[in-house]
């Protein structure tokens, strides 16, 4: 098993475990970006525009406003609208304004999205089968820790009822 500090050449060990751990989870997190990037490149979809779908998939009819999608994401995106207004063109999804209150727009899922997503989800899920190496208790106590991680971690953005940064 390679470890961190050689896939970086790093030269001198790390000062601290806590660092070592903060640029292993760095390190594993842009792994996994690159390979799930790869796996919906033949789709032209990105990882956000994937989570946006999945999003979707599960609300009721009608959608969800564009802010709760914004909540919803797995990372944070700085332009839900602007994300949208891609889906939109590629016919993934549409967009209608609410009548009882005109300044909110809901986004919902096409039934062409529908069908991209089933392929996508299907094209995930082999190359997260890749993980199974890990026993299942392996990987529940590894997610255990991870949420421990992010709890400890977490800087709630404004939108998300944060007051900006907190220092450490």
């Amino acid at each position: 098993m390679r470890k961190v500090s050689d896939e970086i050449k790093q030269q001198r060990p790390f000062d601290r475990p806590e660092r070592e751990l903060a640029v292993t989870l760095l390190r594993t997190g842009d792994v996994l970006r690159h390979a799930v990037e790869s796996v919906l490149r033949p789709w032209e979809v990105s990882p956000e525009q994937y989570n946006v779908l999945r999003i979707l998939r599960g609300a009721k009819a009608g959608g969800y406003p564009a802010v709760e999608i914004a909540r919803r994401m797995v990372a944070r995106s700085p332009n839900t609208t602007r994300m949208v207004d891609k889906m939109v063109a590629k016919g993934l999804t549409y967009r209608e304004r609410v009548e009882s209150d005109r300044r909110v727009v809901r986004v919902s899922i096409t039934p062409q999205g529908r069908r991209v997503l089933e392929e996508l989800d299907k094209a995930v899920n082999r190359l997260l089968a890749r993980l199974g190496f890990l026993s299942p208790a392996q990987a529940r106590s590894l997610v255990d820790q991870l949420n421990a991680v992010r709890e400890r971690l977490g800087i709630p953005t404004a939108r998300e009822g944060g007051r900006g940064s907190r220092r450490a």
